[in-house]
């Protein structure tokens, strides 16, 4: 097949053996079903209840083993054939022998969502009905044991609510009326959380009645069946959180500025996100319910023969632990082993423990065990210095003692008896000043208390006058322009096609030399969507050989409209995924689903979303993977290598600090330079070094006071100069900011439509070059050919 061939052939080829088509063909959901039981967490686990004994008898509670929300609304949407919701997959466990399920009751849950969509709930969104004393009686008398389930929606535009009472981060009072009347009948009661973002988790922890909880996430098309796998058996858990679950919404330090303005959002607990806070500000600690990286099994482990050691690797010191891991239980199981560091407070204060590496174990039998190597670089542990302390504008290891602590959860470990010395303040890299804030007035420092910092006057938001929310891709009024501007110096004698480039017969430069200026324009805007496409595409310069390059959806799945007829696979929510610590199975995930693309003729998939889990209420928070920026990098990293793999292009979004989604086309977030280093930006920068993403998505909001997409400090200095990005980087769809600012600072394409006439108008003002243009042009063009 020629270059560029699948993509503008319609209909599509199947890709599969046999002429057989891969998109949500069996293997793709098999690897669904399989990832999601790879990260559901067990939060609590007594008294023998999970998993179900063979031959077992449960009645299932709840409307939300019918209403199954397999992921959330937006981008994160995917078309599928079929959801197996969790009722379904215990029937199919029942049909296998292995339980029996009291179908009178769940048969009442079945009718009442079907009437509730029937008067428009959606799905996700019904309400949870009263459980008729009758049935509940009945449904005593068929067991003991009962199966609470408990599910929750949200998407991307708005965020959720943390009211006590509200049925979205805390129970509904119909709900908690259902769990009352459940606890108060059954003495063997299991929750299953259906949900893809945290909850609160106080009404279950301490509640002797409440013997079990398996925090199920979202779990894609076979997530019902995913369920049943874990509550019989015939999966071990091995998920660990990636979140801290607080007592309570009030209790994570985001939580008093979360909805303080619809304008602005303030970072005032600054790097002191998610465990960083909770194991370091003083007091924070008793406020956890369940710490980062807890999950329980069904088995037990011994992890043993710990031992650390300074390393020179290729020139780069390296801090090397090992373990040996031992499944010391009765069933087979995977452990997570986690390494934290401890830095000296210095001048600078640092969190008291940050993690710095982890592996998963293979599936360990009873008695089996394997050693497991961690690698920590010690320049890794280096902080930013914004305000000139020790360095200014520099990462610095600050003199004194680093500790080193292993085991399963930030809280339990053993601290290591190797230390690392620094005999003297030392800086690893000297960098400039870049992306300050101007109006963030204060930020949190280590012994919680809050030091001053500089403010700037206001020089207000200068939004767009063109922006319209969905207008369609066009082309640029190029009447008489065309005719009018003379071809670059430099162009090829004859005229020469895209193809030539890739042939290497003429170079990039000579090829954009022999276009108008209208011509360039037009290839730094969306294009119209063909095939089954719905998020438009890029390039479309067919005169010059310029395919034009679909674009899809979403973080879940590829997402293809319903009206197209193609049902993908559904995978688990990221933060699902983030859970299982198994960068390999997130690998295979970006593979499978780059497969449904190409078959597709898709070739930019619109993943992975990785803005950090700053609050529980962000709306979105299901596409992204974690509080914590090693983990949010290494999961997006290898989502990226998987995605392209199969030469596939995966964005990377939304560059950064998109952690609301209120007001998000012009709401500011202010955030001080140290906190975007460590925290927002860091995942973003594992990613582009480890993965090298083709694409990168800039976010919606404002960064210390201006578009992220308007930002050379950004985009051209911390993204391309510093990191080494290779890369083109898109707008989000139809965002606020003028394009000729963002040509100028480095955003190549403007999606889902471009202004090309602003542009045009702007290049003969003198306001942006046509330099400038050209240098857009062709990462865009060079994405294009990294294309089959």
């Amino acid at each position: 097949m020629e270059k560029w061939t699948r993509i503008a052939h319609q209909p599509c080829l199947p890709m599969g053996k046999d002429g057989r088509l891969v998109t949500a063909c069996e293997e793709h959901i098999r690897l669904s079903r399989t990832a999601a039981t790879e990260g559901m967490v067990l939060l609590k686990n007594e008294g023998g209840v999970l998993p179900l004994k063979r031959g077992s008898k449960a009645a299932v509670f709840g409307k939300g083993q019918i209403d199954y929300v397999r992921g959330g609304g937006g981008s994160g949407e995917v078309t599928t054939s079929y959801t197996r919701n969790i009722y379904e997959g215990l029937k199919i466990k029942e049909a296998e022998g292995k339980l029996q399920v009291f179908d009178a009751l769940s048969h009442f849950y079945e009718e009442n969502v079907k009437q509730q969509y029937a008067q428009g709930k959606e799905n996700g969104k019904t309400v949870e009905p009263a459980v008729p004393e009758d049935l509940l009686q009945a449904a005593r008398r068929f067991t003991d044991t009962a199966v609470i389930t408990i599910c929750r929606f949200s998407g991307e535009g708005w965020d959720r609510k943390g009211i006590p009472g509200d049925g979205d981060f805390y129970l509904s009072p119909q709900e908690q009326a259902m769990v009352d009347a459940v606890t108060s009948a059954f003495p063997r009661v299991a929750v299953v959380l259906d949900v893809g973002g945290m909850v609160d988790s106080a009404w279950f922890k301490d509640n002797d009645r409440i013997q079990s909880v398996l925090l199920a996430w979202q779990a894609g098309i076979e997530g019902g069946l995913a369920v049943a796998d874990i509550l019989c058996g015939d999966v071990n858990p091995s998920g660990k959180l990636v979140d801290t679950f607080a007592g309570s919404f009030d209790d994570y330090p985001s939580s008093a500025n979360f909805n303080e303005s619809e304008d602005y959002v303030e970072y005032t607990e600054d790097i002191y996100v998610g465990y960083r806070y909770f194991e370091t500000i003083p007091g924070a600690a008793e406020k956890v319910n369940y710490p980062f990286g807890y999950g329980l099994s069904y088995t037990s482990f011994a992890i043993e023969g710990v031992s650390a050691q300074l390393q020179e690797m290729n020139g780069v010191a390296q801090i090397v632990a090992q373990a040996s891991v031992t499944n010391t239980g009765s069933m087979a199981g995977k452990e997570v082993v986690q390494l934290y560091y401890s830095a000296p407070q210095g001048k600078l204060g640092k969190p008291a423990k940050v993690l710095g590496a982890f592996a998963k174990t293979r599936c360990l039998q009873p008695g089996e065990t394997q050693k497991v190597t961690l690698n920590l670089t010690v320049d890794s542990m280096a902080s930013y210095d914004d305000t000139g302390k020790v360095a200014k504008s520099a990462y610095v290891m600050e003199a004194g003692e680093y500790a080193f602590h292993l085991g399963n959860s930030v809280r339990n470990t053993v601290e290591l008896s190797y230390r690392y010395v620094e005999k003297e303040d030392r800086v690893t890299l000297q960098l400039q000043e870049r992306v300050a804030p101007v109006l963030l007035k204060e930020r949190m420092l280590s012994d919680g208390s809050y030091e001053a910092l500089p403010v700037q006057p206001d020089c207000g938001i200068d939004m767009s006058p063109d922006f319209m929310e969905g207008k369609p891709p066009y082309k640029g009024n190029w009447a008489g322009d065309v005719v009018a501007q003379a071809v670059g110096e430099g162009a090829p004698a004859e005229k020469a096609m895209l193809i030539d480039v890739v042939n290497g017969k003429v170079t990039m430069e000579q090829f954009l030399a022999q276009l108008t200026n209208g011509q360039l324009i037009d290839l730094l805007c969306g294009q119209p969507n063909t095939g089954v496409a719905n998020t438009f595409g890029m390039g479309n310069l067919p005169e010059y050989g310029v395919p034009n390059l679909m674009t899809a959806d979403g973080p879940a799945g590829v997402r293809i409209r319903p009206s197209m007829g193609v049902c993908t696979t559904a995978w688990p929510c990221a933060t699902l995924l983030a859970c299982s610590w198994n960068p390999d199975i997130v690998y295979e995930v970006g593979a499978a689903g780059a497969r449904e693309m190409k078959e597709n003729n898709l070739g930019v998939w619109l993943t992975p979303a990785m803005n950090i889990h700053r609050s529980p209420l962000c709306g979105r928070n299901f596409e992204y993977y974690s509080e914590d920026p090693l983990i949010a990098g290494k999961m997006a990293a290898a989502k990226v290598n998987g995605i392209q793999s199969e030469h596939i292009g995966a964005s990377v979004k939304h560059f950064a600090c998109n952690n609301k989604e209120t007001n998000r086309k012009a709401s500011d977030s202010r955030v001080s330079e140290r906190a975007l280093r460590e925290i927002y930006l860091k995942g973003f920068e594992i990613a582009v070094k480890e993965a090298q993403p083709w694409t990168l998505m800039t976010c919606y909001n404002l960064i210390n006071g201006r578009y992220a997409s308007e930002r050379e400090d950004l985009l051209a200095g911390i993204l391309r100069e510093e990191w080494g990005f290779e890369g083109m980087v898109t707008t989000d769809w139809w965002n606020k900011a003028y394009q000729y600012k963002e040509i100028k600072a480095g955003n190549d394409l403007k999606m889902g439509s471009g202004d090309p006439d602003e542009v045009l108008a702007a290049l003969k003002e003198g306001k942006v070059t046509r330099a400038e243009i050209e240098t857009c042009a062709a990462r865009i063009l060079e994405t294009i050919m990294k294309l089959d």
